[in-house]
């Protein structure tokens, strides 16, 4: 796969882009669905548009969405210990600090991209500033970076905190951001208001765990025999310590549809079930686990709508939670695909407003964290709108994620709105095998 060439940076430091008029300077409480281990880090969206923004334009546009957003203008850090159960917390302050804004130039055409970097690989990684940072907590919550390319096209990168917003909440910031570009100068009226306060998923005190988050057990493999050559597997660790290769195959309304039709009749099912369902078989399968091994897959699901009271309209906080499917990986594989739906369907019934509270509670304790040992992850990026920025020179020809991961990601497809892509890395060995068994089904490969 053929390396993307370096960029040429406009200026040897970036520009800090502050918010445009005062903003509230306060310490904003993170609720633990925020703060917890596994979201700390960036989350980093790539985009492609045909026609060029002016940066002095996408710049004065960013200084006036902030004012809204103040919060992305501040920076993260640690919560004063006040007893053990405030032990690693994380806040934000917001003092207007700013974002940080890149603008470089690559030696190549909007075509060149699209042609010889089908799949995301290390050499993408130049399209994002790297802020200089001791530590996750010194990096400022939202980079960008705006890379002008030859053809008069343009690239753009973010990298922004997942402690601070999910990727509805996302995708509902870039929308602000579009709208102060492409609507009238001194309309600062944004469609949606963002909703700041995260007190609405405090946890009750005392902290109640009502439930089994099993999203949060230790799988215990048990004893195996030595014939299986096995006598534990933690298949993130395995997969962490190879060289990975990301696997990359779209599905089509059509090919979703059939996908759909494999299961019972009787079964009716969402598109996100069966594709979630499928994908995890594949994996299991490509990874040629042991049968008896139980396994688990871990999916997102919004919970917005299922909290009573619902969260307010603008909530782009963190509003979801792993819902938790598991089984042996025998019954995933040799069963039909309908019985990963059912286990998938059941997984996101538990998802309750008392679940969820429960699941919140759970997680003040800090020394919590996501089994991922013997786990798919799925991440729903589809249907949140992020492929529908218009940032006033047309819509992208192509929106992804800068990087590719052992955890999944179900992406949009630029300019096919039921369309899904779907995005893995794993052992390079192993991609072969795992793309082929994600289009068997179809007698053909997507």
């Amino acid at each position: 796969m053929q390396e993307l060439p370096d960029c040429v940076y406009e200026r040897d430091e970036p520009n800090i882009i502050t918010p445009k008029s005062p903003t509230p300077n306060h310490c904003l409480y993170l609720s633990n669905l925020d703060d917890h281990h596994f979201l700390r880090f960036s989350i980093k969206y790539l985009y492609v548009f045909q026609k060029p923004i002016d940066c002095e334009i996408l710049r004065d546009s960013l200084s006036r969405v902030l004012v809204d957003y103040y919060p992305l203008a501040g920076r993260i850090r640690a919560v004063k210990p006040s007893g053990d159960r405030n032990q690693n917390k994380l806040e934000i302050d917001c003092n207007g600090q700013g974002a940080v804004f890149a603008e470089a130039f690559m030696d190549i055409t909007s075509n060149d991209f699209l042609q010889l970097s089908r799949k995301p690989n290390r050499s993408w990684r130049k399209l994002l500033f790297k802020a200089q940072a001791s530590s996750f907590l010194d990096i400022p919550p939202l980079v960008i970076q705006v890379t002008k390319l030859r053809c008069g096209g343009m690239i753009l990168c973010t990298a922004i905190n997942h402690c601070l917003c999910d990727g509805i909440g996302t995708s509902q910031f870039f929308h602000a951001w579009a709208h102060l570009i492409t609507g009238p100068y001194h309309d600062h009226h944004l469609p949606i208001q963002p909703f700041h306060f995260r007190h609405v998923l405090k946890p009750r005190d005392p902290p109640r765990v009502t439930h089994s988050h099993p999203g949060f057990t230790r799988i215990t493999l048990g004893d195996q025999k030595a014939s299986s050559n096995i006598i534990t597997l933690d298949v993130t660790k395995y997969l962490q310590s190879q060289p990975l290769s990301p696997a990359t195959l779209t599905f089509t309304p059509s090919l979703i549809l059939r996908l759909k039709k494999t299961c019972a009749p009787s079964l009716k099912c969402t598109a996100f079930e069966a594709l979630a369902a499928h994908t995890w078989r594949s994996w299991a399968h490509s990874l040629d686990l042991p049968l008896t091994m139980p396994v688990k897959l871990l999916f997102s699901v919004n919970v917005r709508k299922k909290l009573t009271p619902e969260l307010p309209q603008g909530y782009y906080g963190n509003g979801f939670v792993l819902a938790c499917a598991e089984t042996k990986v025998q019954e995933l594989v040799n069963m039909n695909i309908s019985h990963a739906v059912k286990l998938v369907q059941e997984a996101k019934s538990k998802i309750t407003d008392d679940y969820i509270r429960s699941m919140v509670d759970l997680l003040e304790d800090k020394t919590v964290k996501t089994d991922v040992s013997c786990a798919l992850v799925i991440s729903q990026w589809a249907k949140f709108g992020l492929e529908d920025l218009d940032l006033g020179g047309g819509k992208p020809l192509y929106m992804g994620s800068l990087t590719s991961d052992i955890y999944c990601l179900f992406l949009p497809v630029a300019g096919n709105f039921d369309a899904v892509r779907v995005q893995v890395s794993m052992p390079e060995d192993v991609v072969k095998r795992f793309e082929y068994r994600m289009v068997e089904c179809f007698g053909r490969k997507s």
